[in-house]
């Protein structure tokens, strides 16, 4: 495993980032598909074996479960807590807790300590905010997270699902005031989605924030040849808005990602990681099953020639924002 330093911080996470969306109660939460413990933590002390240390997760996944499931299995795998680097998300307020009068502070603090006490945990690495919020002044949000950060129960602060100039924008306001600013950015990046590379990404390259995309195999698309399927691809009907409107068009290059997996002797999902690690920091990475894992570890030490990388490319043609960007 090869390692990183995450944007302008001092965290050194691992080039492949354990996506935890896959574990927890699956009667809990929006996807049926998820593992139970004793299944996620074989998974999670897996990943730990093969070097990784950067592991995501979210209040919003399974209902807190996946985060409940996370820690108690670091926790029986006997971590150190300064050997892992935890990322937690929230969301914003509400609509009820508006109506209730309930701060954007009290809102952030009940949530990381509700995300503490699943987790096990005293501080989280990096807070993320799961999408940005638009019923909050940025202002509000960046002091409430620099309160914790004093606080001790946070490093660091990222922001998901969100557009570059409102990163931009929100990391001139915390320079201007003396608080923390985002030092990641988990966004919809992958192979057959790259709307990320007209704006976020370069914004991202010049200021050093670290990109951590989500659905790097684009929910399984990139590491399965053609008719293959598995239990998420017939259920994640979520992952089906995303990605099912533009099947043809991705089909071109999902056909590539097989051609060249043939020509190197590899896996596709290496293929389509390894184009995604010349890219970015850390792809975060679900895994279900044990060679999920070994598939991603592998994809660090795959090397595409720039020949290739534009081989990949070439066919993408551009897509309409989907997903919680979809509804901005």
């Amino acid at each position: 495993m090869e390692y990183i330093q995450l944007g302008a911080s001092d965290l050194k996470v691992s080039r492949i980032c354990l996506g935890c969306m896959g574990f927890g109660d699956a009667a809990k939460g929006m996807h049926s598909w998820t593992l139970p413990y004793d299944k996620s933590k074989e998974i999670i002390a897996y990943a730990l074996e093969k070097g990784i240390n950067f592991f995501d997760t979210a209040m919003a996944y399974q209902g807190g479960t996946s985060e409940e499931y996370l820690g108690r299995a670091l926790r029986e795998c006997q971590v150190k807590r300064e050997d892992v680097v935890i990322a937690t998300k929230l969301m914003g307020r509400t609509p009820a807790e508006i109506q209730a009068g309930v701060s954007a502070r009290e809102h952030i603090e009940t949530c990381l300590n509700a995300s503490l006490q699943r987790l096990g945990m005293d501080y989280v690495d990096l807070y993320i905010l799961h999408a940005w919020d638009e019923n909050t002044p940025i202002e509000e949000t960046l002091e409430a997270f620099n309160a914790q950060i004093q606080a001790g129960k946070v490093r660091y602060i990222g922001v998901s699902n969100c557009y570059a100039w409102q990163i931009a924008r929100a990391n001139e306001i915390a320079r201007e005031h003396g608080w923390a600013p985002f030092i990641s950015v988990q966004g919809h990046y992958n192979l057959i989605f790259r709307e990320e590379e007209r704006e976020m990404k370069p914004y991202c390259d010049q200021f050093q924030i670290g990109m951590t995309p989500y659905s790097a195999l684009a929910s399984g698309r990139l590491a399965k040849h053609p008719g293959e399927s598995s239990k998420r691809l017939v259920e994640d009907s979520y992952a089906k808005g995303k990605y099912d409107r533009t099947h043809s068009e991705d089909a071109k290059i999902i056909a590539r990602v097989e051609e060249l997996a043939g020509k190197h002797q590899v896996s596709m999902t290496e293929i389509a990681l390894g184009w995604l690690l010349q890219k970015v920091a850390s792809p975060i990475v679900g895994a279900t099953k044990k060679h999920h894992i070994d598939t991603a570890v592998a994809s660090v030490e795959i090397s595409l020639s720039p020949e290739e990388m534009a081989y990949l490319e070439e066919p993408y043609v551009p897509h309409v924002l989907v997903g919680v960007m979809a509804q901005k």
